[in-house]
C-alpha cells in the first residue's frame, strides 16, 4: 500500500499530474493522451453520460473533437492506497464537429497507480454554474 504524503504535497503532486493530462489533451495527440489514461478509462459527461476511451480517442484522432485550451485547479486530492480521487474546477475551449465549444466544469478524476505510474481510470464532469 502506498503511503500518502502530507496534504500540501498531495495537492501539488496531483496538480502536476492534472497539468500533464491537460497539456496532452490540448496537444490533440492521442498517443500523449493515452499515456495519461488507463485502457478502460471512461469519461462521464452531463450531455452524453459515459463515453469510452476508444470513442474519445477516435473523435480526437479524426479531428471531430479538438481542444485549444484546458485548465484545472485542483481543490481536493485524496490517496487511498493505489487509488486517488482528485477534484478541481476546470475550463476548456475547442471545437466539436467544427463548431466552437467551451466549458466551465467541476471535474473529478479517479486515478490508479500501476507500476509506479498514476493513470486516470475515470473522469466525471459536472457543469459549474
Amino acid at each position: 500500500m502506498t503511503t500518502a504524503p502530507a496534504d500540501g504535497e498531495v495537492l501539488r503532486a496531483f496538480q502536476a499530474l492534472e497539468d500533464r493530462f491537460n497539456d496532452a489533451m490540448v496537444s490533440n495527440d492521442v498517443q500523449r493522451i493515452a499515456q495519461c489514461i488507463s485502457e478502460d478509462w471512461t469519461l462521464v459527461t452531463p450531455e452524453k453520460g459515459p463515453i469510452s476511451r476508444e470513442a474519445i480517442l477516435h473523435a480526437i484522432a479524426s479531428g471531430m473533437l479538438t481542444h485549444d485550451s484546458m485548465t484545472k485547479q485542483v481543490v481536493r486530492a485524496s490517496v487511498y492506497g493505489d487509488m486517488a480521487v482528485v477534484t478541481g474546477r476546470g475550463s476548456n475551449t475547442g471545437t466539436f464537429r467544427g463548431e466552437p465549444i467551451s466549458a466551465d466544469e467541476w471535474i473529478t478524476d479517479v486515478y490508479r497507480q500501476v507500476q509506479g505510474q498514476w493513470r486516470c481510470v475515470l473522469t466525471h464532469l459536472a457543469t459549474a454554474g
